[in-house]
């Protein structure tokens, strides 16, 4: 399985790194677009109709996003295979057998955390977007507003600020090797 991921990976290197960073594009870009642009627009309009205009808009996004984050996963994992970034810092054993690509293996590691705490906290969007809309169905605003207001207010930054950080590891490992 390894050696056919590396194969698959080495034959379609430039098309998956193109996809990768496309797809980190389009999730991180998206929640800035949402949260710069479409959020103070959202703010000019009313009560119920501001929730349901800010409800609608999060529920494009997540699903426009949704696929772009499986291929993100799918394609950081055959990359970190293809790459070889574990056979070049540590052997069968585990012990460490160069300490500058141990630390580019850390690196990768730390990458992939990120991307996993902001898949897990865009899950967690989407279930407050759903209780949301629950609320709006039967007009408690109230629950509506508390459920949208979290996501805008600290979740969208939290992963904008994460997918910048998970970005900018990615540029420092594509030229941490050759």
């Amino acid at each position: 399985m390894k050696a056919a991921m590396v194969e698959f990976f080495w034959n379609n290197t430039e098309l998956l790194v193109f996809v990768h960073v496309l797809s980190a594009v389009v999730w991180v870009g998206g929640m800035i677009a949402m949260r710069f642009a479409a959020h103070y627009s959202f703010q000019e309009l009313e009560g119920e109709q501001r929730l349901k205009r800010t409800a609608q808009a999060l529920g494009n996004l997540f699903k426009i996003v949704a696929p772009f984050i499986i291929i993100l996963i799918l394609t950081a994992v055959l990359m970190a295979v293809g790459w070889g970034f574990r056979a070049a810092a540590v052997d069968a054993s585990g012990n460490v057998i160069d300490e500058v690509a141990f630390h580019v293996y850390q690196l990768v590691h730390t990458k992939e955390a990120i991307w996993m705490v902001m898949a897990m906290n865009y899950g967690y969007m989407v279930w407050r977007l759903f209780k949301a809309n629950k609320a709006l169905a039967i007009n408690d605003l109230s629950m509506a507003k508390k459920m949208l207001g979290m996501i805008g207010k600290y979740l969208v930054p939290l992963n904008i600020t994460l997918g910048l950080i998970a970005i900018y590891l990615g540029v420092v490992l594509r030229y941490s090797h050759a």
